[in-house]
């Protein structure tokens, strides 16, 4: 027998989750543009890039918590989490290698700041793709593109600048500048993981 009262389910609020992504992503651009700007032989940008690298891992917090506590969300969570700890790796190698270029007391030169720039554009165009992710998929599939377009630039880059260590006679230089062309690379693959997996997400919900 019922008793007459009225039962009412709640259901877990569903957060701005993407919202929360692309918090995440503003202070990712912020850390890469300052990236960017280290590389152009500013050192002070190095501190931005610590900074940013901090307040990228809350907004990361943020976004997870908000995934477990939602009862839907626009992407899948899978998605939401790899989008984002992507991001974090991203933001983790970029705050590696200003403190890697420090202890080496290695400042960046010509070929760093050019690939600097390639990393930064890329990164603007993940940035593009994530906030085309809720109602444009064709356009976040454009812009995640343009991303790896912008990676397979740096990677000629790369080349070249490995090619010029050649000339070098001082030994701790070449090592030095081996290895942090090498970081720069690792960020690049980081940046074509995320646009991989804007493009695996947007397949998927279409």
């Amino acid at each position: 027998m019922r008793s007459g009262k009225a039962h009412h389910w709640f259901l877990p609020e569903s957060r701005d989750v993407l919202g929360l992504l692309g918090a995440q992503m503003e202070v990712s651009v912020r850390a890469i543009d300052a990236l960017e700007l280290w590389g152009g032989g500013d050192a002070g940008a190095a501190d931005v890039v610590r900074a940013a690298e901090h307040e990228a891992d809350e907004r990361k917090r943020d976004l997870i918590a908000a995934v477990r506590a939602s009862f839907t969300t626009p992407l899948e969570p899978e998605d939401l989490f790899e989008l984002s700890r992507g991001l974090d790796v991203v933001v983790n190698r970029a705050k590696n290698i200003v403190r890697e270029a420090h202890a080496l007391a290695i400042e960046p030169n010509g070929p760093m700041g050019e690939m600097c720039s390639q990393l930064a554009l890329g990164v603007r165009h993940l940035s593009a793709a994530f906030a085309a992710l809720r109602h444009e998929p064709v356009a976040a599939n454009r812009e995640a593109a343009a991303a790896i377009k912008a990676q397979r630039n740096l990677e000629r880059s790369y080349r070249a600048a490995m090619s010029h260590l050649i000339e070098q006679t001082d030994l701790r230089e070449v090592i030095g500048r081996q290895e942090l062309y090498r970081r720069l690379t690792g960020i690049s693959e980081a940046i074509i993981a995320v646009a991989d997996r804007v493009t695996y997400a947007t397949v998927k919900e279409g």
